[in-house]
């Protein structure tokens, strides 16, 4: 995508709308746009301010009216005469009630572990899609931080890797273009080096050469960071060559 382009999906990206490929573009561009990210954040603020206006919650009588009004308003009659269907005797239709009723019962008590299992399924995504919101959520918290400073790296074989640190978050956030996979059986780890000390700062996804990398833990004193190529499921010290060093701060 075009700057140009990418200077028009502030909006989207502050509703949490765009698609995982032009949000991984968008969040590569704001870490270095200072204007796109004044955007985001009054948008942001906006669209909370919004969603706060249109809560009303619901009157506290209106449950037990319901409740009472249950056991006293009848249900409407099935139609007689003109609105009937012909030739259809009172007997026989009582007969096709209870068929269908059984029937229906019938159905539920077939398809209830079906139900249980897409009822499952669905809260699973719904779980799924709330991890996925609460972690953009934090990285626009970072990439958006009015003391957001950015270091670049060079990850080798024309990628690059860009790292963005607020120390008013106190959270770091790499992001990745066009890095090659490891090799198999292998993981991309993060560091934050802590004067000298490396402290795991997470593992990246293997399968993922764009990619916005929310850090581990806070970046507290760290003076940087680094990546290494580890074995899977990563190591509690870093056991190869750096594939690359980022300092936070310019010596």
């Amino acid at each position: 995508m075009s700057t140009a382009e990418l200077h028009t999906l502030t909006g989207a990206y502050a509703l949490h709308a765009l698609p995982e490929d032009e949000r991984l573009a968008f969040e590569r561009h704001l870490g270095a746009c200072e204007a796109c990210a004044q955007e985001v954040r009054e948008l942001t603020a906006t669209a909370a301010r919004l969603g706060l206006a249109v809560t009303a919650a619901a009157p506290p009588a209106l449950r037990d009216r319901v409740l009472r009004d249950i056991t006293t308003v009848r249900q409407e009659p099935p139609p007689h005469g003109r609105g009937s269907r012909s030739g259809a005797s009172p007997g026989r239709t009582g007969r096709w009630s209870r068929y269908a009723l059984a029937a229906c019962l019938a159905a539920a008590a077939a398809l209830g572990g079906v139900a249980v299992w897409q009822n499952q399924v669905a809260q699973d995504a719904q779980q799924e899609t709330a991890r996925a919101q609460q972690h953009n959520e934090e990285v626009a918290k970072v990439l958006t931080a009015p003391d957001a400073t950015t270091r670049a790296a060079d990850l080798g074989s024309g990628a690059r890797g860009t790292v963005v640190v607020s120390q008013s978050v106190d959270r770091a956030v790499f992001l990745t273009s066009d890095l090659a996979p490891p090799p198999g059986g292998k993981v991309y780890q993060l560091w934050f080096d802590d004067g000298g000390t490396m402290r795991s700062a997470g593992l990246m996804n293997p399968s993922a050469k764009d990619d916005a990398v929310l850090l581990d833990g806070p970046v507290g004193r760290a003076s940087g960071m680094g990546i290494t190529v580890e074995p899977a499921g990563g190591s509690e010290q870093p056991t190869s060559a750096p594939v690359a060093l980022v300092a936070f701060q310019d010596a």
